[in-house]
């Protein structure tokens, strides 16, 4: 049975991901904040959740050595933690920039660094970052600096993950939405036509497929999610 682990599993599209992994017979390892209030309950005995402090370094590590040592492999990786700010650059202090550094990238730099060096020694895996239309390019970003910096560098990281494993069948991928239909979004934004956005089952549904070996072929996407927006 593979093994997939799904950070921030208490998430709108966490949730999805991990309902969608399971669904297709995957143990999965979802991981929560310490203290995170959200109930999640998934109906199933493959489903093992973790609190693991993503913006700790060692915590994480103890996580991932844990994982291996109970799985062996680790499949598929979904880091879906992450955090938003508006702010142009006379509202964005250098103490904003790290905020949304520690929040969009540090915790997914943590954890993607020891999944890399565990799917390059079993020559598999597949690591998925959830970025941003203002990661991808700087006239998306005005107005949202910081958050735009934070996911230029997990754009930028995954492209490091795919030169350092050429010639591996280890592949990572970051997933750009528009807005995600959340009840939260839903509520901040009203008079919006929800028709437009993404749900977080299709972007479970179209990370699982890139773990496929219809996909196999495919190395070094941008998934591009827009739906109508």
């Amino acid at each position: 049975m593979k093994t997939a682990i799904v950070t921030g599993a208490s998430g709108n599209l966490g949730q999805a991901v991990v309902n969608k992994f399971l669904a297709e017979g995957y143990n999965v390892v979802g991981t929560v904040i310490p203290n995170d209030l959200v109930p999640i309950n998934f109906p199933s005995d493959n489903f093992e959740k973790a609190v693991v402090d993503l913006t700790d370094e060692d915590d994480t590590q103890k996580f991932i050595s844990a994982v291996i040592t109970k799985y062996e492999t680790i499949d598929a990786a979904i880091f879906t933690v992450g955090g938003f700010a508006m702010g142009g650059i006379a509202d964005t202090t250098s103490a904003d920039i790290l905020k949304q550094y520690r929040l969009n990238f540090e915790t997914a730099y943590n954890i993607a660094r020891p999944v890399f060096m565990q799917m390059m020694k079993q020559d598999s895996g597949r690591l998925f970052f959830i970025g941003a239309r203002p990661g991808l390019l700087a006239t998306n970003s005005e107005g949202m600096v910081a958050y735009g910096l934070a996911k230029s560098l997990v754009v930028r990281l995954t492209e490091l993950i795919n030169l350092e494993a050429k010639g591996k069948n280890v592949v990572a991928s970051v997933v750009v939405p528009s807005t995600i239909d959340t009840p939260q979004n839903r509520q901040s934004m009203p008079d919006t036509d929800f028709n437009k956005w993404v749900k977080p089952e299709d972007i479970a549904t179209t990370i699982y497929f890139y773990c496929t070996e219809h996909a196999a072929a495919l190395r070094e996407p941008v998934i591009k999610m827009y739906n109508k927006s």
